[in-house]
């Protein structure tokens, strides 16, 4: 299957979803590097098997091993600052905490804790599962997000095109807002005519 595919176009990226300890997602990507794929690995540890939330520590360990060893680690994991400091310590080229739970199309549940992160790490945060509609997707890169990773909110839509063209100009917008710097937020009306010069 692999010599089928232009690897001149495309960049396959290996990942360890369905691993539930650090050994079973190492074992995996070693398999993935001696079968030729690329050495950027998209890395996931779950920790429960019914919200397949990450087990943070296990995902810590594996990406320490992981990036001793060569790889380009991109590690999914809960919207945790200690965490996302840990793993962008061990050398992961960005950060990847979740919005919701997967596949659960919650958007962003805690927009303070994805701050935080953004404000805190050196390294780009990507939003990795829970968004489930374009809002969700602006909301993201409002908060300054670099890049949003995404699948069942564009699978199960009901017409996916649609969808993923609706992500795309969210995704851009979302952007475009981060970078012009939002209005602060009042308490209170702030007339935006001026007041000075009215006919008494």
């Amino acid at each position: 299957m692999l010599s089928a595919i232009d690897r001149s176009k495309y960049i396959l990226l290996p990942n360890t979803a369905g691993c539930y300890t650090a050994d079973e997602a190492i074992r995996t990507l070693h398999l993935a590097r001696e079968l030729g794929m690329d050495e950027l690995v998209k890395l996931e540890v779950i920790g429960d098997p019914k919200t397949l939330f990450p087990d943070n520590t296990a995902t810590v360990e594996a990406a320490i091993r992981l990036v001793k060893e060569g790889f380009k680690v991109l590690p999914y994991c809960s919207d945790d600052l200690v965490t996302c400091k840990r793993l962008a310590d061990a050398g992961c080229l960005a950060v990847m905490p979740l919005a919701a739970p997967i596949g659960s199309g919650l958007g962003i549940r805690n927009p303070h804790n994805i701050r935080l992160i953004i404000e805190n790490v050196s390294v780009p945060v990507i939003v990795d599962a829970g968004v489930g509609t374009a809002s969700d997707a602006a909301i993201a890169m409002e908060l300054g997000c670099t890049a949003i990773l995404m699948n069942t909110g564009i699978a199960a839509a009901q017409k996916p095109v649609l969808m993923a063209e609706a992500m795309r100009l969210a995704v851009d917008g979302g952007r475009k807002a981060f970078l012009a710097g939002r209005m602060p937020r009042r308490d209170y009306a702030n007339a935006s005519s001026p007041t000075a010069g009215l006919i008494e």
